[in-house]
């Protein structure tokens, strides 16, 4: 396996998206860079469909530095119309699927969006005539993907592909000429768990560069058949998802709604060689009854990340879906998706209970409540520094100047620990800490002392109100199938393996967690249930 240092095998390392692609594009010009369903597209293909989404685009009067906006789910228009937006220099902006139409509105006025490509009908709704309430004055042309009934003022993917016609390659070729690495790429909202979402600005060329690493080091090569669950409009499923699979010329299958059972056979009908995800969606994954009933030989890589990672996983996931490589890394929106990953060659120890090592050019330290750096061992809050770091919240240097302090560090609100080695491990988030009787509780370090358990499949703790301590945890609990376990035996199990105040004095059992459109474990809905 290539080193952590290493690029793509012979490639100059390109400054731009557009750069990226078209090299891909003369390498691998045959190969399948897209299968969607009966879809296929060739790289040289893409790179021509591409060209023609940002002639599109400027047909339509999209200039350089625009924001165009992006609201479906994966499918391979997502890819061509972001590709096209950033032959365009335009700034692309990704809208999470699972907003309703006040939310995509505040996005799309606030970022002045002048064109928006959006799903039609998808998940039982018409989804342009969510914004029929309130529409942003500065979004002049929604492009709809897929089926539905167009309306009045609304274009149909193939329909707007026919204005390219009216403009010269040549003009796409100025607007690639004009940029360079530090052009903004995208404009991606933060999921509003601390607030009101804010706007993380990125330059093409960190992303390119912290995602060739990220690429050699997890284990994705060329050929490799990438199967992408995270959204794309997360940068798991867009940055560490299709730019790292054309960085590495892989072939992307896009996957639109996570389903154990859907992914398990696609596995197995596709081939699919390589499959990143969020703790919750592998656990999701061993926890579906007829698992072990598919073949997924073919599976060899697999990266994971997003939340705290129970060492447990790592052996399930090598042991039950018999995926030799499995690595994690550690990353935000706000640092361009990564700033740390394991190397290929550390223990299995190693990749159980940390997230790696900063990456080559980035600065990682723990620091105390009062901003001084703490000695490895000892928690606190992780501060990253490197290329990769934001260009700053969109139109709110106040908000940029909180999270990037005078020095360049980004506060990132999660807690975490150095070793000796300078290998990270994030116990939680800052956000998400109780105290219980005075002392401090971190839910993730309690699952992760959980999860060892033989009868649970998943679980995740929560701080609720408690007259006498203030705040107890209470677990919330996914037991593995046909498992039988009473709350009082868990809890008795848990003061075996963990200090008493950190023992949750609560179990609920449920038949499933509820997540987030990135597959993440939904905290506020589980919160909001137990107040009910």
């Amino acid at each position: 396996m290539a080193s952590l240092n290493s690029s793509a095998p012979n490639s100059p390392m390109p400054a731009t998206l557009p750069q990226m692609l078209r090299q891909a594009a003369a390498k691998f010009p045959a190969r399948a860079a897209i299968v969607d369903g009966a879809v296929s597209i060739s790289y040289a293909a893409l790179e021509n469909a591409a060209e023609q989404v940002a002639r599109g685009l400027i047909a339509l009067g999209v200039q350089a530095g625009d924001r165009v906006a992006i609201w479906a789910p994966n499918q391979h228009e997502w890819i061509l119309a972001a590709c096209g937006i950033h032959m365009a220099g335009a700034v692309m902006v990704p809208l999470n699927t699972r907003m309703k139409g006040a939310e995509a509105y505040d996005i799309l006025h606030r970022s002045q969006s002048c064109a928006l490509f959006c799903i039609g009908d998808f998940l039982g709704q018409y989804y342009p005539a969510l914004l029929d309430d309130q529409r942003p004055e500065s979004l002049r042309q929604v492009i709809v993907l897929g089926t539905g009934s167009l309306r009045d003022g609304e274009l149909s993917w193939d329909t707007f592909l026919q204005g390219a016609h009216s403009v010269p390659a040549a003009a796409v070729q100025a607007r690639e000429a004009a940029l360079n690495a530090d052009s903004t790429a995208d404009l991606m909202f933060t999921s509003g768990t601390t607030g009101r979402p804010k706007g993380v600005l990125s330059a093409h060329g960190p992303t390119i560069r912290a995602f060739t690493t990220w690429a050699s080091c997890v284990g994705l090569d060329e050929g490799d058949r990438y199967l992408i669950v995270n959204p794309f409009f997360h940068s798991f499923g867009y940055k560490a998802g299709w730019v790292a699979a054309f960085l590495r010329g892989a072939t992307v299958y896009p996957q639109q709604v996570f389903d154990a059972e859907s992914v398990l056979r696609r596995i197995e009908t596709d081939r699919i060689n390589f499959l990143p995800g969020p703790p919750t969606l592998f656990l999701t994954m061993l926890a579906h009854p007829q698992c072990s009933a598919f073949d997924l030989s073919s599976l060899k890589a697999a990266c994971t990340g997003s939340a705290n990672v129970p060492p447990i996983l790592i052996t399930r996931m090598r042991e039950d879906l018999g995926i030799k490589n499995v690595t994690t890394a550690y990353g935000l929106t706000e640092c361009g998706g990564c700033a740390s990953v394991c190397d290929p060659d550390d223990s299995a120890e190693t990749i159980a209970n940390t997230c790696g090592h900063a990456l080559p050019g980035t600065e990682i330290c723990i620091v105390d409540p009062q901003g001084n750096r703490l000695p490895a061992g000892e928690a606190g809050e992780v501060l990253l520094r490197g290329y990769h770091i934001m260009q700053g919240y969109f139109e709110d240097e106040e908000a940029t100047r909180e999270a990037i302090d005078a020095d360049g560090w980004l506060h990132t609100g999660d807690v975490g620990v150095l070793d000796e080695r300078a290998y990270l491990r994030i116990t939680d988030r800052l956000k998400d800490m109780f105290i219980n009787g005075g002392f401090n509780c971190y839910p993730a370090e309690i699952e992760r002392l959980m999860q060892p358990h033989p009868l649970i499949a998943q679980v995740a703790v929560i701080g609720v109100e408690d007259e006498r301590m203030g705040e107890v945890g209470c677990a919330c609990v996914v037991l593995r199938a046909d498992a039988v376990l009473e709350e009082a035996e868990l809890i008795a199990w848990c003061r075996q393996h963990m200090a008493n105040y950190k023992v949750p004095r609560q179990v609920r059992f449920m038949a499933a967690l509820p997540v987030n459109a990135s597959n993440k474990v939904d905290k506020k809905i589980l919160k909001a249930a137990l107040a009910n």
